[in-house]
């Protein structure tokens, strides 16, 4: 059974772990990491949830994501959820977030990076994953718009597009 670190409203481990599903106490906070994987075509590599996913089965998703089990650090949650769900194998450790969101019951950390990823070289996770593809913004916006697509705010997927090789909140000017 997957365990998860609990941490308090400020982002500090509680040293509490609990087994995922169980319903997280008032003051409580879990870690979920995602992986944006974009190509040179200003693609993101999107992949299709299983039909029986308990949650939002058969949409389309960002690259990957998940929970960080219990002992975790963020990068190593992206790292493992990267090669688990799609057989991808990436060295973070000269990646940070490029940013965080924070949810009623914990914290998002959004990882974006370029790399140029062969379809065919992928192996997805049977149990998770149904089948990938490359999409651009516009594309993905669409998907959202006729329900195919996780219902993200369609501003979230501008905003990733956006941050696409660099940090920060200002736009890279030349």
């Amino acid at each position: 059974m997957e365990a998860w670190d609990i941490y308090d409203k400020d982002r500090i481990k509680t040293n509490k772990v609990v087994k995922r599903g169980r319903p997280l106490d008032q003051g409580e906070f879990h870690l979920v990491v995602h992986v944006c994987i974009f190509n040179s075509s200003d693609q993101l590599l999107i992949q299709q949830r299983q039909a029986f996913k308990d949650g939002w089965p058969n949409k389309w998703d960002l690259t990957v994501g998940g929970s960080a089990h219990a002992g975790e650090s963020s990068r190593m949650a992206a790292e493992r959820e990267l090669f688990e769900e799609i057989g991808h194998k990436v060295d973070l450790s000269a990646i940070r977030p490029s940013f965080t969101i924070n949810f009623n019951g914990g914290f998002d950390d959004f990882y974006i990076i370029s790399e140029e990823v062969n379809l065919k070289d992928l192996t997805l996770q049977d149990s998770e994953v149904k089948t990938v593809c490359w999409a651009s913004k516009d594309q993905i916006v669409r998907m959202i718009e006729s329900g195919t697509f996780i219902p993200y705010h369609k501003s979230l997927i501008e905003m990733i597009f956006d941050m696409k090789n660099q940090y920060g909140a200002h736009a890279n000017l030349p």
